[in-house]
């Protein structure tokens, strides 16, 4: 879906020197369809859609589109590529060619494409090793970190080549107070003495959708949920640590920095929450209906 019109891939071409390409100035979402009872669902939808809204409105980004008008394109998208689930990949930059940082007068164009997409993490199942970054996390100081925009994302990129070159899986990265803020593309979250422990606002996160959607189910379960600054030796005392988000859905983490976490398997709570998650996304729990978008 390119703009309103849908192409085929081979089509879908730019000029080498577009502004995005040069400059990171794109904004984007990722969002999962998952295959339920029902047919394809798309998880939470609207609140994905109204983000990449939000971040279009803060870089001043004319999409030309409606909400309900970009919410059909990611429907169609999904029915024309018949996909039973996926990831999909909604995505605006200046389709403009000329050189120079300044983006007036610029033209914006809009693509939304659906591909098939498993695990984000091939380690899922028995839980990552992660490494806590030399980097650390942009603030709004900076860049709008609320924006889910392509530039913020070398951030991400420079802590995930520090973790992969000293042979872990992924990074974590602390806020420039020192306190732990998320991973590289994933919301982080502590279990300790029963209670869900998670970074909130102040520690520079992004305020991902999954992230809230995993603190209101695991309310409604009855765990304690707590959102306040973590200091990094926190993370080597956890019982468990979870990464949650679209693509990583809700991940183990069972050693930091080479210290177990726990018993450095995968832990009771983490095992609860993520079989409670897929339930909803995959439309087996009916009280959470509200979160998915059926295509039938």
């Amino acid at each position: 879906w390119l703009n309103g019109q849908f192409i085929s891939e081979s089509m879908a071409k730019v000029p080498i020197l577009t502004h995005s390409l040069q400059y990171g100035s794109g904004i984007f979402e990722g969002i999962r369809a998952y295959e339920t009872p029902k047919g394809p669902a798309i998880f939470r939808l609207r609140d994905h859609m109204k983000r990449f809204i939000d971040s279009a409105k803060i870089y001043r980004m004319n999409l030309g589109f409606t909400l309900e008008e970009l919410e059909n394109g990611v429907k169609e998208v999904v029915k024309i590529n018949n996909l039973k689930s996926c990831y999909i990949r909604p995505f605006a930059f200046y389709d403009d060619d000329h050189v120079g940082v300044g983006t007036t007068g610029k033209k914006v164009s809009t693509f939304i494409a659906a591909i098939p997409f498993g695990k984000y993490f091939s380690e899922a199942d028995k839980g990552l090793r992660c490494k806590v970054s030399s980097w650390h996390r942009i603030d709004s100081t900076i860049l709008p970190i609320q924006a889910k925009a392509s530039g913020n994302y070398l951030n991400s990129v420079i802590a995930m080549h520090d973790a992969h070159e000293s042979g872990y899986d992924e990074a974590i990265l602390t806020d420039r107070n020192g306190y732990v803020a998320e991973g590289p593309g994933e919301n982080i979250m502590l279990v300790k003495n029963g209670a869900i422990i998670t970074p909130g606002m102040e520690s520079s996160i992004l305020l991902g959708i999954t992230r809230f959607s995993i603190l209101k189910m695991a309310r409604d379960m009855g765990f304690e949920v707590v959102e306040r600054l973590i200091h990094r030796e926190e993370l080597y005392t956890a019982d468990e640590i979870f990464f949650v988000g679209t693509a990583a859905e809700v991940t183990p983490v069972t050693n930091v920095d080479g210290i177990d976490i726990g018993s450095g398997k995968v832990g009771e709570i983490t095992s609860k929450i993520r079989s409670a998650y897929f339930d909803i996304v995959q439309g087996k729990n009916p009280a959470y209906e509200s979160w998915l978008t059926y295509l039938n």
